[in-house]
């Protein structure tokens, strides 16, 4: 999902701050999901207020900057349901962790153990982090998106945990594809 359409499904569900819209990518339950920096947000918030489907107020602070709060207009409500309306796009499965995998030829089995066994505490820590979420008050729509987290961080754990020993013995990798 791009950021605008991001920005938009978020202000739908109330108004926010560009830093509360972060938060709730990097923390809440968009997490499991979408990212989204900083530098891609705030210009998509000014872009979406130019274009007339976010509208900005001001809040004085005291002893801080006076902050910018958005709220979805009509026509942002519109161009939201469009777009869920035509459907999102096949999920892209990009890697960093598989990509290095491919190469594991060139690295020693030990440090592949170890590659892999970082993967499933970061799994480890990323199904604690959605079951926290799952303890807050939600709609039935983010509780299914958190669960559905879950399962997937646990089907991705359980995978690095019976098949880690398949790449990380010593004998070729030509050989365990056979197997």
């Amino acid at each position: 999902m791009d950021v605008r359409t991001l920005c938009l499904g978020i202000l739908s569900l109330g108004d926010a701050t560009g830093y509360e819209i972060k938060k709730m990518v990097a923390e809440g339950s968009f997490s499991f999901f979408s990212e989204a920096s900083y530098g891609s947000i705030y210009p998509a918030l000014t872009k979406l207020t130019q274009d007339g489907l976010v509208a900005c107020r001001t809040e004085h602070q005291e002893r801080r900057p006076d902050k910018k709060v958005y709220s979805l207009t009509d026509a942002g409500r519109q161009a939201l349901e469009g777009t869920l309306r035509d459907g999102p796009e096949p999920d892209r499965n990009r890697s960093d962790f598989l990509a290095s995998l491919l190469f594991a030829e060139a690295v020693s089995p030990e440090r592949l153990g170890g590659l892999i066994d970082a993967r499933i505490g970061q799994h480890d820590e990323k199904i604690a982090a959605l079951n926290r979420l799952l303890a807050e008050d939600m709609s039935p729509a983010s509780r299914f998106v958190i669960e559905y987290g879950v399962a997937t961080q646990k089907a991705a754990r359980h995978f690095l945990v019976s098949y880690r020993d398949r790449l990380t013995s010593d004998a070729p990798l030509s050989t365990k594809a056979a197997e």
